[in-house]
Protein backbone atom coordinates (compact mmCIF):
# COMPACT_ATOMS: atom_id res chain seq x y z
CA UNK A 1 0.00 0.00 0.00
CA UNK A 2 1.39 3.20 -0.97
CA UNK A 3 1.68 6.39 0.83
CA UNK A 4 0.19 9.43 -1.23
CA UNK A 5 0.54 13.21 0.27
CA UNK A 6 -2.63 15.33 -1.45
CA UNK A 7 -2.18 18.73 -0.43
CA UNK A 8 -5.16 21.02 -1.32
CA UNK A 9 -8.16 19.89 -0.17
CA UNK A 10 -11.02 22.13 -2.81
CA UNK A 11 -13.61 20.42 -4.58
CA UNK A 12 -10.77 18.38 -7.08
CA UNK A 13 -8.34 17.92 -4.68
CA UNK A 14 -10.86 16.44 -2.29
CA UNK A 15 -12.33 14.06 -5.10
CA UNK A 16 -8.70 12.82 -5.58
CA UNK A 17 -8.28 11.95 -1.99
CA UNK A 18 -11.52 10.05 -2.01
CA UNK A 19 -10.62 7.97 -4.88
CA UNK A 20 -7.51 7.32 -3.45
CA UNK A 21 -9.14 6.36 -0.60
CA UNK A 22 -11.12 4.16 -1.78
CA UNK A 23 -8.30 1.87 -3.43
CA UNK A 24 -7.36 1.66 -0.24
CA UNK A 25 -4.38 3.73 -0.53
CA UNK A 26 -3.35 5.57 2.90
CA UNK A 27 -3.64 9.02 2.07
CA UNK A 28 -2.36 12.00 4.28
CA UNK A 29 -3.73 15.52 3.97
CA UNK A 30 -3.04 18.92 4.29
CA UNK A 31 -5.04 22.40 3.10
CA UNK A 32 -3.60 25.91 4.20
CA UNK A 33 -8.05 26.26 5.14
CA UNK A 34 -7.95 22.80 8.37
CA UNK A 35 -11.65 22.84 7.95
CA UNK A 36 -11.64 21.74 4.73
CA UNK A 37 -10.06 18.27 6.33
CA UNK A 38 -12.82 17.14 8.30
CA UNK A 39 -14.95 15.28 5.91
CA UNK A 40 -11.90 13.18 4.61
CA UNK A 41 -10.77 12.58 7.67
CA UNK A 42 -13.96 10.95 8.43
CA UNK A 43 -13.55 8.85 5.24
CA UNK A 44 -9.91 7.41 6.08
CA UNK A 45 -7.50 10.10 5.42
CA UNK A 46 -4.99 11.08 7.73
CA UNK A 47 -4.70 15.40 7.98
CA UNK A 48 -1.33 16.49 8.64
CA UNK A 49 -0.65 19.50 11.07
CA UNK A 50 1.47 21.62 8.16
CA UNK A 51 2.79 20.86 4.43
CA UNK A 52 5.94 19.21 5.53
CA UNK A 53 4.48 16.71 8.01
CA UNK A 54 1.89 15.84 4.93
CA UNK A 55 4.97 14.63 2.27
CA UNK A 56 6.87 12.94 5.34
CA UNK A 57 7.15 8.99 4.27
CA UNK A 58 5.04 9.48 1.08
CA UNK A 59 5.80 7.93 -2.01
CA UNK A 60 4.59 10.55 -4.10
CA UNK A 61 2.93 14.38 -3.59
CA UNK A 62 -0.08 15.59 -5.42
CA UNK A 63 -0.20 19.23 -5.25
CA UNK A 64 -3.88 20.75 -5.98
CA UNK A 65 -4.14 23.82 -5.73
CA UNK A 66 -5.66 27.51 -6.49
CA UNK A 67 -2.59 28.76 -8.98
CA UNK A 68 0.95 29.64 -9.44
CA UNK A 69 1.73 31.56 -5.70
CA UNK A 70 0.47 28.66 -3.87
CA UNK A 71 2.45 26.28 -5.71
CA UNK A 72 5.45 28.07 -4.80
CA UNK A 73 4.27 28.61 -1.64
CA UNK A 74 3.78 25.16 -0.66
CA UNK A 75 6.40 23.69 -2.05
CA UNK A 76 8.88 25.86 -0.36
CA UNK A 77 6.79 24.67 2.76
CA UNK A 78 7.01 20.69 2.01
CA UNK A 79 10.73 20.40 1.20
CA UNK A 80 11.63 20.40 4.63
CA UNK A 81 9.68 16.58 5.08
CA UNK A 82 10.48 15.77 1.10
CA UNK A 83 12.45 12.57 0.43
CA UNK A 84 14.92 12.71 -2.69
CA UNK A 85 13.37 11.46 -5.30
CA UNK A 86 9.79 11.73 -4.30
CA UNK A 87 7.97 12.80 -7.46
CA UNK A 88 5.57 16.04 -6.81
CA UNK A 89 2.94 15.66 -9.38
CA UNK A 90 1.15 19.09 -9.59
CA UNK A 91 -2.54 19.42 -10.92
CA UNK A 92 -2.81 23.25 -10.50
CA UNK A 93 -3.57 24.89 -14.07
CA UNK A 94 -0.91 27.44 -13.84
CA UNK A 95 0.85 29.85 -16.62
CA UNK A 96 3.12 28.13 -19.01
CA UNK A 97 6.19 30.49 -18.00
CA UNK A 98 5.85 29.66 -14.26
CA UNK A 99 5.95 26.00 -15.00
CA UNK A 100 8.99 26.41 -17.01
CA UNK A 101 10.98 28.55 -14.12
CA UNK A 102 9.47 26.48 -11.51
CA UNK A 103 10.45 23.24 -13.09
CA UNK A 104 14.43 24.44 -14.00
CA UNK A 105 14.88 25.62 -10.62
CA UNK A 106 13.37 22.59 -8.34
CA UNK A 107 15.21 20.16 -10.68
CA UNK A 108 18.43 21.98 -10.66
CA UNK A 109 17.72 21.69 -6.57
CA UNK A 110 17.32 17.71 -7.10
CA UNK A 111 13.28 18.18 -6.75
CA UNK A 112 11.38 15.35 -9.07
CA UNK A 113 8.91 18.18 -10.13
CA UNK A 114 6.44 17.20 -13.01
CA UNK A 115 3.21 19.19 -13.98
CA UNK A 116 0.17 17.40 -14.40
CA UNK A 117 -2.64 19.49 -15.02
CA UNK A 118 -6.19 17.57 -15.64
CA UNK A 119 -9.48 17.70 -17.42
CA UNK A 120 -11.73 16.26 -14.59
CA UNK A 121 -14.72 17.39 -13.16
CA UNK A 122 -15.03 17.17 -8.76
CA UNK A 123 -17.42 13.77 -9.90
CA UNK A 124 -14.71 12.62 -12.40
CA UNK A 125 -12.07 12.70 -9.57
CA UNK A 126 -13.84 10.37 -7.62
CA UNK A 127 -14.26 8.30 -10.01
CA UNK A 128 -11.41 7.97 -12.02
CA UNK A 129 -12.66 9.68 -14.99
CA UNK A 130 -11.52 12.23 -17.14
CA UNK A 131 -7.50 13.03 -18.47
CA UNK A 132 -4.66 14.09 -17.06
CA UNK A 133 -1.56 15.23 -18.44
CA UNK A 134 1.86 15.44 -17.98
CA UNK A 135 4.45 17.28 -19.47
CA UNK A 136 8.25 15.53 -18.64
CA UNK A 137 10.78 13.19 -19.14
CA UNK A 138 9.23 10.40 -20.56
CA UNK A 139 10.89 7.28 -18.74
CA UNK A 140 9.72 9.23 -15.34
CA UNK A 141 5.80 9.54 -17.15
CA UNK A 142 5.75 5.77 -18.39
CA UNK A 143 6.57 4.78 -14.68
CA UNK A 144 4.48 7.14 -12.76
CA UNK A 145 1.56 6.36 -15.38
CA UNK A 146 0.21 2.71 -13.64
CA UNK A 147 -0.52 5.21 -10.43
CA UNK A 148 -1.58 7.80 -12.18
CA UNK A 149 -3.71 5.98 -14.18
CA UNK A 150 -5.68 4.48 -11.21
CA UNK A 151 -6.70 8.51 -10.66
CA UNK A 152 -7.94 9.61 -13.93
CA UNK A 153 -9.29 7.54 -17.46
CA UNK A 154 -6.62 8.68 -19.46
CA UNK A 155 -2.78 9.38 -18.63
CA UNK A 156 -1.61 11.77 -22.14
CA UNK A 157 1.89 12.45 -21.73
CA UNK A 158 2.41 15.73 -24.06
CA UNK A 159 5.74 15.58 -24.32
CA UNK A 160 9.13 16.58 -22.49
CA UNK A 161 9.05 20.05 -22.66
CA UNK A 162 8.10 21.10 -19.13
CA UNK A 163 5.33 23.47 -19.92
CA UNK A 164 3.33 22.06 -22.59
CA UNK A 165 1.07 20.24 -20.43
CA UNK A 166 0.12 23.98 -18.80
CA UNK A 167 0.33 25.30 -22.47
CA UNK A 168 -2.21 22.32 -23.75
CA UNK A 169 -4.84 22.88 -20.12
CA UNK A 170 -4.88 26.45 -21.28
CA UNK A 171 -6.55 25.37 -24.81
CA UNK A 172 -8.92 23.40 -23.43
CA UNK A 173 -10.29 25.74 -20.73
CA UNK A 174 -9.92 28.18 -23.25
CA UNK A 175 -12.63 26.60 -25.62
CA UNK A 176 -14.83 25.87 -22.57
CA UNK A 177 -14.95 28.96 -21.33
CA UNK A 178 -15.81 30.54 -25.28
CA UNK A 179 -18.52 28.00 -25.32
CA UNK A 180 -20.09 28.76 -22.19
CA UNK A 181 -20.21 32.35 -23.06
CA UNK A 182 -21.61 31.85 -26.08
CA UNK A 183 -24.23 29.34 -24.92
CA UNK A 184 -25.42 32.49 -23.06
CA UNK A 185 -25.63 34.87 -26.25
CA UNK A 186 -27.66 32.22 -27.57
CA UNK A 187 -29.91 31.81 -25.05
CA UNK A 188 -30.38 35.67 -25.22
CA UNK A 189 -31.13 35.12 -28.59
CA UNK A 190 -34.00 32.32 -27.36
CA UNK A 191 -35.59 34.91 -24.66
CA UNK A 192 -35.85 37.81 -27.04
CA UNK A 193 -37.65 35.06 -29.54
CA UNK A 194 -39.78 33.47 -26.90
CA UNK A 195 -37.86 30.08 -26.54
CA UNK A 196 -36.53 28.50 -23.64
CA UNK A 197 -32.89 27.62 -22.69
CA UNK A 198 -33.95 23.95 -22.90
CA UNK A 199 -35.32 24.51 -26.94
CA UNK A 200 -32.66 26.22 -27.76
CA UNK A 201 -30.39 23.12 -26.49
CA UNK A 202 -32.50 21.20 -29.06
CA UNK A 203 -30.90 22.12 -32.01
CA UNK A 204 -27.83 20.70 -30.55
CA UNK A 205 -29.49 17.00 -30.18
CA UNK A 206 -29.40 17.15 -34.56
CA UNK A 207 -26.74 19.66 -34.90
CA UNK A 208 -23.57 18.54 -33.40
CA UNK A 209 -20.70 21.02 -33.77
CA UNK A 210 -18.37 19.69 -31.29
CA UNK A 211 -17.42 17.16 -33.43
CA UNK A 212 -16.13 20.13 -35.89
CA UNK A 213 -13.84 21.67 -33.89
CA UNK A 214 -10.83 20.23 -35.49
CA UNK A 215 -12.17 21.71 -38.88
CA UNK A 216 -13.09 24.98 -37.53
CA UNK A 217 -9.15 25.05 -35.88
CA UNK A 218 -7.74 24.20 -39.58
CA UNK A 219 -9.91 26.83 -40.88
CA UNK A 220 -8.39 29.38 -38.62
CA UNK A 221 -5.03 28.20 -39.10
CA UNK A 222 -5.14 28.25 -42.60
CA UNK A 223 -7.86 31.28 -43.44
CA UNK A 224 -6.22 33.79 -46.18
CA UNK A 225 -4.29 31.22 -47.73
CA UNK A 226 -7.33 29.10 -49.12
CA UNK A 227 -10.45 29.58 -51.23
CA UNK A 228 -13.41 30.57 -49.43
CA UNK A 229 -16.19 27.58 -48.42
CA UNK A 230 -18.16 30.84 -46.40
CA UNK A 231 -16.89 34.16 -47.32
CA UNK A 232 -16.14 36.47 -44.47
CA UNK A 233 -18.97 39.10 -45.45
CA UNK A 234 -21.50 36.62 -45.40
CA UNK A 235 -20.45 35.67 -41.98
CA UNK A 236 -21.14 39.30 -40.74
CA UNK A 237 -24.40 39.68 -41.88
CA UNK A 238 -25.24 36.30 -40.24
CA UNK A 239 -23.81 37.68 -36.69
CA UNK A 240 -25.69 40.80 -37.78
CA UNK A 241 -29.13 38.97 -37.79
CA UNK A 242 -27.84 37.57 -34.21
CA UNK A 243 -27.38 40.45 -32.82
CA UNK A 244 -30.76 41.81 -33.72
CA UNK A 245 -32.43 38.66 -33.17
CA UNK A 246 -31.38 39.30 -29.54
CA UNK A 247 -32.52 42.70 -29.56
CA UNK A 248 -29.82 44.70 -29.68
CA UNK A 249 -25.58 44.22 -28.40
CA UNK A 250 -27.15 44.95 -24.66
CA UNK A 251 -26.34 41.83 -22.36
CA UNK A 252 -24.04 39.82 -25.21
CA UNK A 253 -21.17 38.44 -24.29
CA UNK A 254 -19.63 36.96 -27.38
CA UNK A 255 -21.77 38.39 -30.60
CA UNK A 256 -20.40 42.04 -30.40
CA UNK A 257 -16.73 41.29 -30.25
CA UNK A 258 -17.46 39.29 -32.85
CA UNK A 259 -18.54 41.50 -34.93
CA UNK A 260 -16.12 44.25 -34.41
CA UNK A 261 -13.45 42.14 -35.28
CA UNK A 262 -15.01 40.93 -38.57
CA UNK A 263 -16.00 44.93 -39.14
CA UNK A 264 -12.09 45.16 -38.51
CA UNK A 265 -11.13 41.97 -41.39
CA UNK A 266 -13.91 43.85 -43.69
CA UNK A 267 -12.30 47.19 -43.25
CA UNK A 268 -9.19 45.38 -44.33
CA UNK A 269 -10.49 44.03 -47.70
CA UNK A 270 -11.34 40.20 -46.71
CA UNK A 271 -15.02 40.44 -47.42
CA UNK A 272 -14.17 37.79 -50.01
CA UNK A 273 -11.90 35.76 -48.02
CA UNK A 274 -12.88 32.39 -45.83
CA UNK A 275 -15.16 34.07 -42.46
CA UNK A 276 -12.40 32.25 -40.31
CA UNK A 277 -9.94 34.78 -41.30
CA UNK A 278 -11.38 37.29 -38.87
CA UNK A 279 -10.44 35.15 -35.37
CA UNK A 280 -6.70 35.42 -36.12
CA UNK A 281 -5.71 38.91 -36.43
CA UNK A 282 -1.80 37.97 -35.63
CA UNK A 283 -2.31 35.65 -38.83
CA UNK A 284 -3.61 38.30 -41.16
CA UNK A 285 -0.96 40.21 -40.10
CA UNK A 286 1.80 38.37 -41.16
CA UNK A 287 0.74 37.10 -44.38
Amino acid sequence: MATIAVLGAGLLGSGMVENLLAKGERVVVWNRTAAKLAPLVEKGAAAAPDAASAVAGADRVHLVLTADDAVDATIAALRPGLAAGTPILDHSTNLPDRVAERYARLRSEGVHYLHAPVFMSPQNARGAGGIMLVAGPKEEVDALTPALQAMTGRVWHVGERPELAAIQKLFGNGVLVALAATMGDLFAIGAAQGISPSDVLQVFEVFKPGHGLPSIGSRVASAGTVPASFELAMARKDVGLMIAAAGGPEGLVVLPGIAQAMDEALEAGLGEEDFAVFAWPRRRARA
